[in-house]
């Protein structure tokens, strides 16, 4: 069915000083953001504890940035709230669907940016390419001006025909999050959102999701700095530091 992305527009708007940074409508659920919750939430590998003991409260359409160092167990809580990885501890709900009972119907309204080797961004094909296959995943034609509109969605201006290869590490995280607003989703989960990017590019960067999470959409971020991100998001929330293993290492992330 011809339908246009929720809740977007077809215009694109000025850009901000980071390369291909602009200011945009957002598709979102016509439900709004999502609340999300955890109290005591640990995940036990076989190596030991990955995370334990997260407590958040993030209200619906809030940003909020989880810090934590490597061996945190940072993304794999991320997927946890994403309905992906399932604890073994504690409590945790997204709007009103408890993990990890509910994990496929969380999945339906927590939708993930870039993550490594869970939805990573193919450095080969076309930032268009990218839009154009979730567009059609979703039953959207995927049109030129529908294309600018998923884009601009996540604050983005840019050439459509880039390939992802060429991108600023900015520009990557912003086509996961506009690919992951093509579902209008609750919540949006991103991780490292500050991975090579210099102080500015990660204001530039929050200031970005801050405009997603403007017009409804519950953002949750991961972050290995908090000092951007205290400028612009709702609430930080910092993750024990590494659980050392008796091996003398940490937990795998």
């Amino acid at each position: 069915m011809d339908q246009a992305v929720p809740g977007a527009t077809d215009a694109l708007s000025p850009g901000a000083a980071m390369p291909g940074l602009s200011r945009g409508a957002v598709p979102g659920s016509s439900q709004g953001g999502a609340r999300v919750e955890a109290r005591g939430l640990s995940m036990r590998g076989s190596r030991g504890w990955v995370y334990r003991g997260v407590d958040l409260d993030v209200e619906p359409g809030h940003l909020v940035a989880v810090q934590g160092a490597a061996g945190s167990g940072r993304t794999c809580l991320l997927l946890t709230l994403a309905g992906r990885m399932a604890p073994t501890e504690g409590f945790a709900r997204v709007g009103n669907l408890p993990l990890p009972r509910q994990m496929t119907k969380v999945q339906r309204i927590a939708a993930l940016g870039v993550a490594a080797g869970v939805s990573d961004l193919d450095p080969a094909l076309t930032v268009r390419d990218h839009v154009r296959e979730r567009l059609l995943l979703h039953g959207h034609l995927a049109r030129r001006s529908r294309v600018a509109t998923a884009l601009d969605a996540a604050g983005l201006e840019i050439d459509p025909e880039r390939m992802v290869r060429d991108l600023h590490p900015g520009q990557r995280q912003l086509l996961g999050v506009a690919t992951a607003l093509i579902g209008a989703p609750r919540v949006v989960l991103v991780d490292d959102v500050d991975d090579g990017l210099a102080a500015r590019g990660q204001r530039e960067l929050w200031e970005a999701l801050r405009g997603v999470s403007r017009r409804g959409v519950t953002v949750v971020a991961i972050c290995h700095e908090t000092g951007p991100a205290e400028e612009v998001a709702d609430a930080v929330v910092r993750l024990p530091h590494p659980i050392p293993h008796p091996d003398g290492g940490t937990t795998d992330e």
